[in-house]
């Protein structure tokens, strides 16, 4: 295949698979230096996206915004969105439109576009490779995503030997982030360690009184400041870890949009977190992560890179990969000392370096 000139890539959720493309990005990127690149993605994820370094343009679908307009009768304003979006779409010929999300909702996708070669993965999920005209053999759905989708742009001629994991946060973003922590009470206590404890899977998560026990074993162990996350809708559950009145414990739910929370990672020594977007987030740009997993499986989806610790309990059913279970035993195993024990890891390493890595750069707003 000649160097495209217009390449469309179709990631379009969520948080953590679209942050596992990157580095496949700058593969492309690396490999096709004189492309134009544009990225299609829904909203929840648009910001990573944004202004990323290897990146031309940002096409966004607002399918769910469309989809609730249209339960609410708003029909003439959101049809005109969505033919206007299409359009837009098709604006551009492609030489190059690769799905890297292999459902039905992003082959609908690549069907609208007008692209010459239109490539994923064959016999993915939801027959999305029908709409398809060069298909990839399966990949080993054991190996990390992060993996899969370098193994997709390989296949097309972007190989690479090494893999580039990073993320571009803007320095409004950090500066942001920083006052936000001095006007909650952080004036750089260290150590800092940030706690997501939401997920959006009721059997990923672990019980939240047990986030409220391993808030004060840190403290007293470590000394330093905890700050909790969380979305506007996880506020409720966060103010039950957060009752103390401990000025040492911040609670930061729904108090973040994206990108100023990965600069709230940034800051951290250590991110503990249920398996989510926010995990993937801080595995991005670079912090160490005590994760914590029960249905799902670490070595396909974990954080990525050696710095980072896993917890399992080690149940029998795990991974099952079910968003519902009668007993959550997976979960409700892992104790509060097997987290402890791993953030005590984490801090212990950081000590013996100066400084710890980071995986980000930083980009004027």
């Amino acid at each position: 295949m000649k160097n495209p000139s217009n390449i469309l890539i179709v990631k379009l959720s969520a948080i953590g698979d679209v942050i596992h493309t990157l580095p496949a990005v700058w593969a492309l990127r690396e490999h096709f230096p004189c492309a134009h690149i544009t990225w299609l993605v829904e909203e929840e994820a648009a910001d990573i996206v944004k202004g990323h370094e290897a990146v031309d343009r940002v096409l966004i679908s607002r399918r769910k915004t469309w989809l609730r307009g249209l339960l609410k009768g708003r029909t003439h304003k959101n049809v005109m969105e969505l033919v206007h979006f299409i359009k837009t779409l098709r604006d551009t010929k492609y030489d190059m439109v690769i799905d890297f999300q292999g459902l039905f909702k992003s082959g609908i996708l690549v069907f609208c576009s007008r692209g010459t070669h239109k490539i994923g993965y064959d016999k993915t999920r939801e027959l999305s490779y029908i709409f398809l005209n060069e298909r990839v053999p399966p990949f080993d759905m054991d190996k990390h995503a992060i993996l899969r989708y370098l193994n997709l742009v390989e296949s097309i001629g972007a190989s690479t030997d090494h893999v580039f994991f990073r993320m571009s946060i803007r320095s409004c973003d950090r500066e942001r982030a920083r006052k936000l922590l001095q006007t909650r009470g952080w004036q750089g206590i260290r150590p800092l360690i940030a706690i997501h404890p939401m997920a959006k899977w009721k059997t990923k998560l672990w019980p939240l009184d047990r986030f409220s026990k391993l808030c004060s074993a840190i403290q007293e162990r470590f000394g330093g400041m905890v700050i909790f996350t969380g979305s506007k809708e996880d506020g409720k559950e966060v103010k039950r870890i957060v009752s103390t009145g401990n000025s040492r414990v911040i609670d930061l739910s729904g108090e973040t949009d994206l990108m100023r929370l990965a600069a709230i990672y940034e800051l951290a020594d250590c991110v503990v977190s249920t398996d989510s977007g926010p995990m993937h987030l801080a595995a991005a740009i670079g912090t160490p992560v005590v994760a914590l997993f029960g249905p799902t499986a670490p070595w396909r989806t974990g954080p990525f890179g050696d710095q980072h610790q896993i917890v399992r309990a080690g149940a029998d059913c795990s991974p099952c990969f079910k968003k519902t279970c009668s007993s959550l035993e997976c979960m409700k195993q892992i104790t509060v000392d097997q987290i402890l024990k791993s953030v005590e890891a984490v801090l212990q390493t950081l000590a013996g370096v100066d400084g710890h890595a980071k995986g980000c750069d930083s980009v004027t707003c």
